[in-house]
């Protein structure tokens, strides 16, 4: 069998009936990344002797009887992720030779489910860019076209899996960065319910590895189908063992329906701050068609939902607010006369971002006054519908874009430009009240790139859009190899 493209499923199915073996999966999996990743560079630190000696541990385990959830299974890790003998860098020339001492929680959870570790993948510097190159590892190129961007900040991931470079891989999501990669590469993701799933020991390099909850930021799984990303999902979620989980034990809700027939959906594909791409749409415009004819109940307004506008203020507010808090004093001052120069009138998101920027607390505290506001109207939405379709961006994978001044970068929407981070705005809309979003493949654009979309579900309900995605890749098909 050609295990290139293979699913977790598969392979664990595979190796449990003695088919394979987790050293043949493993040697397949190295010799493709030594023959093809010379091209694409979406794993920027191999890890290959040991993996082969973490295969060799997993085969032998299987022979003494044990089985868990991923044993043999090959796998990639966001170069984010502390693995302790790996360095750490999220591609700061300062750090290159920063290495940390033990493994990040969701590494030990990987490797205890019995994973075997390929390497790391790449990411933008400080993990701050829809795109993933930096300094130190060079620039990851789109499998499908390698002029354009994979994604980032989890751009090494998703290209490592539409490549066939390991079955699964783990990334983190503050702004898309799940979900964008997933959309660009036509692979899946799934943004977690905001504290869902122990983030200790991904971190900047060189700083303090705390049990710490970060505000909008999460971890998650990425896979070539819905299933896996469930599995994935089942060794990642619960809480850090050092706080909360000293008292609590996860058990997520199942999904609330099994049947297409039986969900409800409401489809949106405009916002008020961007418009959505004629190839966006139309992959969006497929799901919608998908949910209808398999009897599912599709509506394109409520007046349930939460403004979409304020949505996406107060995200960019809370997502810059937390950018500056190093920054030199002076630098922080002119932040602040900037902000003070901004004309009442200037509601744009740009100006969100910069009054974000230099919040007060008290500020900061009415802000997030507003966000529990929204997630009250989701609630109220979510006794409604199940789950939300609507665009990650509103363009494909855009052109490698290396401008080092962020707020002079354009985004071409069908031949219109528009303000480069304004497309943060459909990833905000799930991140910002910290909602579980699942990212699926569609289809190919015109153009003959991969069109995804998400699939916002009810907090804590991660099942049910991760059900949802597994319906639709039944009915609209899932992943194609580039």
């Amino acid at each position: 069998m050609e295990w290139k493209f293979a699913t977790a499923e598969e392979l664990v199915a595979a190796l449990r009936a003695g088919e394979v073996t987790s050293v043949e999966l493993t040697d397949d999996a190295i010799t493709r990344i030594e023959r093809d990743d010379e091209l694409i560079n979406a794993i920027c630190v191999p890890d290959f002797d040991r993996a082969r000696a973490a295969a060799r541990r997993a085969d032998q385990a299987r022979a003494g009887g044990e089985d868990r959830p991923l044993l043999g299974v090959p796998v990639t890790v966001k170069e984010c992720y502390d693995v302790a003998g790996l360095p750490t860098t999220w591609g700061m020339p300062a750090h290159r030779d920063f290495m940390p001492a033990e493994d990040a929680v969701q590494v030990t959870r990987l490797k205890t489910a019995g994973a075997v570790v390929l390497g790391k993948t790449n990411v933008p510097l400080g993990l701050q860019d829809l795109q993933s190159f930096n300094e130190i590892h060079g620039t990851t190129d789109n499998p499908w076209d390698r002029g354009r961007t994979p994604g980032g900040s989890s751009g090494g991931s998703a290209a490592a899996l539409a490549a066939g470079f390991g079955a699964l891989s783990i990334g983190s999501d503050l702004a898309g960065s799940l979900r964008t990669p997933a959309h660009f590469c036509g692979v899946y993701a799934h943004k977690p319910t905001l504290g869902l799933a122990a983030s200790r020991g991904m971190v900047p390099p060189a700083t303090p590895v705390l049990p710490a909850e970060y505000d909008l930021a999460v971890v998650g799984p990425m896979a070539r189908t819905a299933r896996d990303l469930t599995l994935l999902l089942d060794v990642m979620a619960g809480p850090d063992p050092l706080t909360h989980g000293i008292a609590y034990d996860l058990t997520l809700p199942p999904a609330r329906h099994q049947r297409l027939s039986d969900f409800r959906a409401l489809v949106l594909d405009e916002h008020p701050f961007i418009p959505t791409g004629s190839a966006v749409r139309a992959g969006v415009n497929r799901v919608a068609d998908a949910l209808a004819d398999g009897g599912a109940r599709v509506e394109r307004h409520s007046r349930l939902l939460p403004d979409l506008a304020e949505a996406a203020t107060l995200y960019k507010q809370l997502l810059f607010s937390g950018s500056v808090a190093r920054f030199p004093v002076d630098e922080y001052e002119q932040l602040q006369i900037r902000a003070a120069a901004l004309s009442p009138d200037d509601q744009s998101l740009d100006a969100a971002g910069l009054r974000g920027m230099v919040l007060s607390h008290r500020d900061w505290i009415e802000v997030n006054n507003r966000r529990e506001h929204h997630r009250h109207g989701w609630r109220q939405l979510f006794a409604e519908f199940d789950a939300v379709v609507c665009p990650v961006t509103p363009t494909p994978a855009f052109p490698h874009d290396h401008d080092p001044d962020l707020l002079a970068r354009r985004i071409d929407i069908d031949g219109v430009e528009y303000p480069f981070f304004d497309q943060l705005v459909w990833a905000g809309l799930a991140t910002m009240p910290g909602l579980p979003a699942t990212a699926i493949p569609t289809g190919l654009s015109p153009g003959g790139l991969p069109v995804g979309v998400q699939l916002i579900g009810p907090m804590f309900e991660d099942r049910t859009p991760l059900r949802l995605a597994e319906l639709l890749e039944q009915r609209i098909g899932g992943f194609v190899a580039p």
